[in-house]
């Protein structure tokens, strides 16, 4: 939940810099001022995650939510009141004041369920939770609301929001940035990938003491110790690289992101960021070995909702390919096809693997240890398959058009009684 809210504050920063197109000193101050208060937000969730009882960690953490909620409010109110820093839309606009008031109507309303939440957890920390939990669905289930109540009506209702303005609706079709969108989920790939290595440098160099009394002084045989360790490490980074590159590839092809696409985004990012976990459960496979089965699967669970989101990325794109895809990416298409292969590749492969782990429980190790060899050899291999199979399903259509027009060649050269008979 805390991840989902954070993401929630980076979408209203990146749409609140797409209204904002230039900054002077005191902007670059603020916009610093609000990156101190997110970097310190960790901090909180461990007060949080230590301390469920306790509303202190609760209640600073909405705090802190609501000053960068109020400092993004200041950010807005301080771009209006020097209309050259706003973008040219904005400028030529004759309606400059409704659009201040429209933009901070959206931004507070996640610091006043903040600022709610941080009261309620001295009285009742459930519904601090739920108020939280608010702040993510709250714009979704306004426009649902707003949705049903049109049917139910049988009429359109004229909306407040200025339909002129592309940002700061919440329209899934709303166009995001799609350089921020990209430059922070290589952020998060980033951070998870270091994490990996981090763990390995605390866990698994063995103590000197111990290698001079256990192994007699041999380093090679104390390491030997922690094979399972480095073999895990070096699987979950393959899955972590091959990820982003399956990510990169996507948005490759991507011409403009839009809210739906960055929201299935922020989901795969949420499963990635749960891949160290991965690690630390397929790292203690020599430790608890009773244990296997359950962290392949949870491994195997994290890597299928990680990669079926990208996937879903895709979909979404494909549905309006018109303005957010290339037209060599679009549907028919050579790139179509292999872009649909590599994104179905880790759904397959994981779902396959948590199935057999089920089935054949007596070699899971060795079913999880094979996928991840696998795969990094399919990828190769997968462009040289594409073609093998567009070209075998190009054949087989031809063959078929060639028959029908054998056919309609032999009826049109026979006699009408004889076509009869």
């Amino acid at each position: 939940m805390t991840f989902l809210i954070v993401t929630v504050a980076w979408a209203a920063h990146v749409r609140l810099f797409q209204v904002i197109e230039h900054i002077d000193d005191v902007l670059a101050l603020l916009n610093l001022a609000c990156m101190m208060i997110i970097t310190f937000l960790p901090y909180t969730f461990s007060l949080m995650a230590s301390f469920p009882g306790v509303p202190f960690g609760i209640f600073l953490f909405s705090v802190c939510a609501v000053v960068i909620g109020l400092i993004q409010a200041v950010i807005v109110a301080y771009g209006f009141y020097h209309p050259h820093l706003l973008n040219q839309q904005i400028q030529e606009s004759e309606n400059q004041n409704f659009y201040k008031r429209h933009i901070l109507k959206i931004i507070l309303r996640g610091p006043i369920l903040c600022f709610l939440a941080a009261i309620f957890s001295f009285f009742f920390i459930p519904l601090s939770y739920i108020l939280l939990g608010l702040v993510i669905i709250f714009p979704h289930l306004t426009r649902l609301i707003t949705w049903c109540k049109n049917k139910i009506l049988g009429q359109r209702c004229e909306e407040e929001e200025p339909h002129s303005l592309e940002t700061f609706t919440f329209y899934l079709s709303e166009p995001l940035s799609k350089e921020r969108v990209e430059a922070f989920s290589d952020g998060v790939y980033a951070i998870v990938a270091t994490l990996l290595i981090l763990d390995i440098c605390e866990d698994n160099v063995p103590d000197p003491r111990e290698v001079e009394e256990k192994f007699h002084g041999s380093l090679l045989e104390a390491l030997s110790e922690y094979g399972p360790n480095y073999l895990a490490y070096f699987g979950s980074f393959v899955t972590i690289g091959l990820l982003w590159f399956v990510h990169h590839s996507l948005f490759l092809y991507v011409t403009k992101a839009t809210r739906l696409m960055g929201l299935l985004n922020i989901l795969s990012l949420a499963f990635i960021g749960g891949l160290p976990l991965a690690y630390q459960l397929t790292s203690e496979f020599a430790e608890k070995s009773h244990n296997e089965i359950e962290a392949i699967q949870v491994s195997c669970v994290i890597t299928f909702f990680a990669s079926i989101f990208q996937f879903a990325i895709w979909t979404t794109a494909l549905l309006n390919e018109e303005e957010t895809l290339h037209s060599f990416a679009r549907y028919g298409g050579k790139e179509h096809a292999f872009m649909f292969a590599k994104l179905a590749l880790y759904p397959c492969v994981s779902l396959g693997a948590f199935f057999l782990t089920c089935l054949l429980s007596e070699f899971s190790t060795a079913i999880f240890h094979l996928m991840q060899i696998v795969i990094p050899f399919a990828f190769l291999a997968l462009r040289i398959f594409v073609r093998i199979s567009l070209t075998a399903i190009k054949s087989v259509m031809s063959l078929s058009r060639r028959k029908v027009v054998l056919l309609e060649e032999e009826e049109a050269c026979l006699s009408p009684n004889e076509t009869l008979s």
